[in-house]
């Protein structure tokens, strides 16, 4: 595996922090659940909209990155916009589910649904990834 790959499959360390574990790493789809803990919470016990938005803004960039041409050193998020459906209560675990809508030479945007297991839509974050 080449040092670009390598970087390309490494885990982000907040990611790795808040409980991301990654479930399936395409370069059109991304998978990831992550446990509802009380650290991620909200003062009455939902899934803080920052957790989700950082469980979305992760995948997006998980993907962005396995989609970089030769010689890009690395991505950003350049917008990211979120609508919040549903809540994900203490214990219960979310999984996100980033799908391309467009990647190109500089940019691509991604969409994550995030739901509970049990299928409650939680919300449906999009945003605009920029190659470095």
């Amino acid at each position: 595996m080449s040092e670009a790959e390598g970087a390309r499959n490494a885990p982000i360390p907040f990611a790795r922090y808040i409980g991301v574990k990654p479930i399936e790493i395409g370069k059109d789809k991304i998978v990831a659940s992550m446990e509802v803990k009380p650290e991620l919470c909200n003062p009455m016990g939902g899934l803080h909209g920052g957790a989700a938005m950082s469980l979305a803004d992760t995948l997006g960039a998980m993907g962005a990155w396995r989609n970089l041409p030769e010689g890009a050193s690395g991505t950003t998020t350049l917008e990211s916009k979120t609508n919040f459906i549903g809540v994900a209560k203490v214990g219960e675990t979310v999984i996100g589910e980033a799908t391309a809508v467009h990647v190109g030479r500089r940019t691509s945007i991604w969409t994550t649904r995030i739901t509970t297991e049990a299928g409650k839509l939680v919300a449906v974050v999009t945003q605009t990834q920029m190659t470095l």
